[in-house]
């Protein structure tokens, strides 16, 4: 139980830190960084990973029922197109209210989509889980607001306005996006019991079953996300920013974004095994909620805070001290379960 949680806030302080050498690349766009990035996140670490770690490898994936590759596709088909809605969100309503709102949705429902597949655990634990679960959502909204004061502080002295259409606009569609990133949590859930057993037929070690779980996962959120990047790069014209001197280190950031993010979701897959019959929920929220946790403080630590007023720092520091107190929470609700 120790060991599942550990993993699970290793996982997210992995996902929080993903995005952050983005920061370092030159001469790209955003479709440039996040499609090469996709690229190798969705179809070459998860390819390498699958060969290199896995006994057994494609007769695995050939023996699982067609059933559950349909769940597993479907549902992962959703969270590609989910991740690309949060980008577009991020343009009307800007980061931070983007990223608490699609996130706080993520953990609402994808933290109790699992108990579709997995039955709802005793009275006690379900309620104490929910209760962390509503603490997490205090601190998320907390952190919306920070994010709001802060735009709205940096609109004041820049005199300019967000139109209301474009800020509904964008809660809608960062609604919309979280609601279809909940597809990862179940695609886990769906998939995991086949093929553990078939990964344990093969003789692989426990973990190994989350590195098959997140290439079928991975890949089939490709099959939206890659012909997304690929028509942007073609509609913008920016398949020439790829010859800046810059690529060399370009490529070693988006390869290290890559690998953290895909060795995150492995990480989560694990750890949601560990926590047992509760495992998904609890992994799932915990996951997320110290993934935005780390967001904010990298945030801090790199100066994005630095011009926000005291009433905007006031609501993160809130928002942060309510997802640590929903963290315990949510933890102490599967200790309940034994």
């Amino acid at each position: 139980m120790t060991l599942g949680i550990i993993t699970a806030i290793a996982a997210g302080i992995m996902l929080g830190l993903y995005a952050l050498p983005e920061k370092y690349t030159k001469d790209f766009e955003f479709e440039n960084t996040w499609g090469l990035m996709f690229f190798i996140n969705m179809l070459i670490v998860p390819v390498i990973a699958g060969l290199a770690l896995v006994n057994g490898f494609g007769d695995i994936l050939g023996s699982l029922p067609t059933e559950v590759l349909l769940k597993m596709g479907l549902a992962a088909l959703a969270w590609g197109i989910g991740v690309m809605l949060w980008g577009k969100a991020i343009n009307y309503i800007g980061l931070s209210l983007g990223f608490s709102i699609f996130i706080g949705t993520v953990i609402l429902v994808g933290s109790l989509l699992p108990f579709i597949e997995d039955g709802l655990p005793p009275t006690n634990v379900f309620l104490t889980i929910l209760a962390g679960i509503v603490i997490v959502l205090i601190g998320v909204i907390a952190n919306g607001r920070a994010g709001m004061t802060r735009q709205k502080d940096e609109q004041e002295k820049l005199a300019t306005t967000q139109p209301s259409s474009a800020m509904s606009t964008g809660i809608l569609i960062a609604i919309g996006g979280g609601l279809l990133a909940t597809g990862f949590s179940y695609a886990n859930a769906a998939g995991r019991p086949a093929i553990h057993e078939a990964s344990q037929a093969m003789g692989n070690p426990e973990w190994v079953t989350a590195v098959v779980v997140m290439f079928v996962i991975y890949v089939a959120g490709a099959l939206f996300v890659m012909p997304y990047f690929l028509y942007q790069l073609t509609k913008k014209d920016l398949w020439g920013k790829f010859k800046t001197p810059a690529f060399s280190k370009n490529l070693l950031m988006t390869v290290l974004m890559a690998v953290l993010n895909f060795a995150a979701s492995v990480t989560f897959a694990y750890a949601a095994y560990q926590l047992g019959k509760a495992g998904n929920t609890v992994g799932y929220a915990i996951f997320n909620t110290v993934c935005v946790a780390v967001a904010i403080v990298t945030g801090l630590v790199t100066g994005e805070w630095i011009k926000a007023s005291s009433k905007a720092k006031n609501f993160l520091y809130i928002g942060l001290a309510a997802m640590v107190l929903g963290v315990i929470v949510i933890a102490m609700g599967n200790g309940l379960a034994g």
